[in-house]
Parts: structure tokens; C-alpha cells; sequence
């Protein structure tokens, strides 16, 4: 435990100097927050005021831009540039290793999570979520479904130079046909359709049940959880076949 601990804050350090990273997973859901939802904060988005319906979203965000695009792009630099191949030539076990870049992922999820929830209550006007310790169940469901991608798509990716361009490619559609800034129902109905199969979805519509006033929380998103669980599922299977330690670019 103690030397996961201290490989978790090496992992900070390297994350909050990375500020390229930070930025895009940390301040920009934040930023995002505050323009969009000074925007139409007061409206309705499918019964649901505006911001609230936007912070939740963003939530979401935030978890598929950490978790899955973050991590994902993050371990295949290192593949690349030889960080991993020397990780399993120290004595750090790499079930540590892994645990740590994993774990660290998860604080930042968290503290992002934690910032967005009180500017949302401070400035936007979003309110407090009604279930804030099942969002925080559902916020942990939808990183560990999306690590597990994330991980997975390492093994996809054969490139450095490549790892943003697939990454993105993959996440920032996903991320305009689920529903984080604007309702599902306003799009064209094949993009519906693949919105119904996105994992981001089922996260959505897991964090808006424990978001919005009156929502059934957990109990109300069975089928959103055994979804995400499918998902992430899957992702293992793939991560545990095809993750490389070694740079794949020789």
C-alpha cells in the first residue's frame, strides 16, 4: 500500500505539470459550464432546467474525457517513448503501476467532479444533486467502464503522433449524439440509434437520475448500469489481450 500510495502522488505531480491535460479534462467541462449554461440556464432541456441538464452532462464529460481519452492517449506516449518498457524492468510491480495511473485518474475525476457540482450551485444556478452519494457511485461505475476502454484502445493504436487523432475521433462524436449538451430526441434518427448502443449514454442517464430533483437514482438506471458493466466488460477482455508494454513503433 505504501509504495501504491507514493507511485499515486508521482502520478499526480506528472498529471497537474501536464498542462495541456489538465486543461482539457480539468478546467474545460468548467468552462464549458459556465459559457453554455449562462447561456440557457433558465430553459428546459426534456423537463429539466437548463444548467442542471448541462452539469450533468458535463459530468459525463468529464468522465469519458479523463478516463477513456486522457488515459488512453497517455499510456501510449509513454508505450512509445520507452516509459512502460522501463516500468517493467524496476522493481515496481506493474499491477502497482497500472493501479496507480488508474487510481490517479480517479482523483481527478473526482475533484473535477467536486469543482463543476459547486459551480454549478455557486454560479449557474444548477442546484445540488438530489442523490449526491449515488451520483458519486455512478460517477466511479462509468470511470471503471471507461478505463477499461481506455485501456483497451492502447492496443488499437500503434503510434504516438496517432493516439490523439483516433482518441478523438472516437470520443468527440460520442460526446455530441449522447446528450451532454443537447437532448437525444433533436437528432436525425440514425444518429439516435447509435446514441441508444454509446456507453456515454447509459452514463448520462445514470448521473441525470441522481442529478435531477425527483430522479430514481441507482434503482432507476438498472439497465444504464448492467450496460456500462457490458462495456467495461468488454473493454477488459480486449485490454487484457492486446495491452503492449513495449513500443509497438521499432
Amino acid at each position: 500500500m505504501r509504495l501504491f500510495l507514493h507511485e499515486l502522488a508521482a502520478q499526480q505531480r506528472l498529471y497537474w505539470r501536464s498542462r495541456e491535460a489538465a486543461f482539457f479534462t480539468f478546467v474545460m467541462p468548467l468552462v464549458f459550464l459556465v459559457l453554455i449554461g449562462s447561456v440557457y440556464g433558465s430553459s428546459e432541456v426534456d423537463g429539466i432546467r437548463g444548467s442542471t441538464y448541462l452539469l450533468a452532462g458535463l459530468l459525463g464529460y468529464s468522465v469519458i474525457a479523463t478516463a477513456f481519452a486522457g488515459l488512453a492517449i497517455t499510456l501510449v506516449v509513454r508505450r512509445e517513448s520507452g516509459v512502460l518498457k522501463r516500468v517493467r524492468g524496476t522493481p515496481l510491480p506493474t499491477t502497482t503501476f497500472l493501479a496507480a495511473v488508474i487510481g490517479s485518474t480517479l482523483v481527478v475525476i473526482a475533484l473535477g467532479a467536486l469543482a463543476q457540482l459547486l459551480v454549478g450551485r455557486f454560479v449557474v444556478d444548477a442546484g445540488w444533486p438530489s442523490r449526491p452519494g449515488e451520483l458519486a457511485v455512478a460517477l466511479l461505475v462509468g470511470a471503471a467502464c471507461f478505463a477499461a476502454l481506455g485501456l483497451a484502445i492502447t492496443g488499437l493504436i500503434r503510434s504516438a503522433e496517432g493516439s490523439s487523432a483516433l482518441v478523438n475521433a472516437i470520443y468527440l462524436p460520442l460526446v455530441f449524439i449522447s446528450g451532454v449538451f443537447f437532448s437525444v430526441d433533436s437528432l436525425p434518427g440514425f444518429l439516435q440509434a447509435v446514441a441508444e448502443i454509446s456507453p456515454l449514454t447509459y452514463l448520462l442517464r445514470l448521473v441525470r437520475e441522481c442529478v435531477v430533483a425527483g430522479g430514481e437514482g441507482l434503482g432507476g438506471a438498472l439497465e444504464a448500469i448492467a450496460a456500462l458493466a457490458g462495456w467495461g466488460l468488454a473493454g477488459l477482455v480486449v485490454a487484457v489481450r492486446m495491452f503492449r508494454w513495449e513500443p509497438r513503433e521499432a
